[in-house]
């Protein structure tokens, strides 16, 4: 089974991820903004797991996406990492890539499109 990081301050948005991922057999971990996430991350490289993939929002209060996405490729150079925002411009788009992010998918997200992303990057 793999872990997949859900990182979203909303829970409803946390809640849809793991409702669309559980279906492939995964663990959702989720975290409510990026610092969280860090910390979920480093708890679960402590007990020996590893992480399959994170989903990021990039708006949250405490670590915003984009800052966990820096911080989060400091430790990690190749897990991906997935943007899910309402934010479509392009200069977040940039910044996103620029921070290191794998992929990005624009809120409302049918949860089809987010398992395809996960089933092509999660191997």
């Amino acid at each position: 089974m793999k872990n997949i990081l859900a990182v979203d301050d909303s829970p409803t948005i946390r809640t849809s991820v793991e409702y669309a991922l559980k279906g492939l057999g995964h663990n959702v971990v989720q975290a409510e903004n990026g610092k969280d996430a860090l910390d979920k991350f480093n708890d679960l490289k402590e007990k020996g797991e590893s992480l399959a993939m994170c989903i990021v929002d990039v708006n949250m209060p405490v670590m915003d996406g984009i800052t966990f996405v820096k911080e989060f490729r400091k430790l990690d150079k190749f897990t991906p990492v997935v943007i899910l925002t309402t934010e479509s411009g392009n200069s977040k788009i940039e910044e996103g890539k620029s921070a290191g992010a794998s992929g990005w998918i624009v809120k409302p997200f049918a949860p089809g499109e987010l398992v395809k992303i996960v089933e092509k990057l999660v191997r």
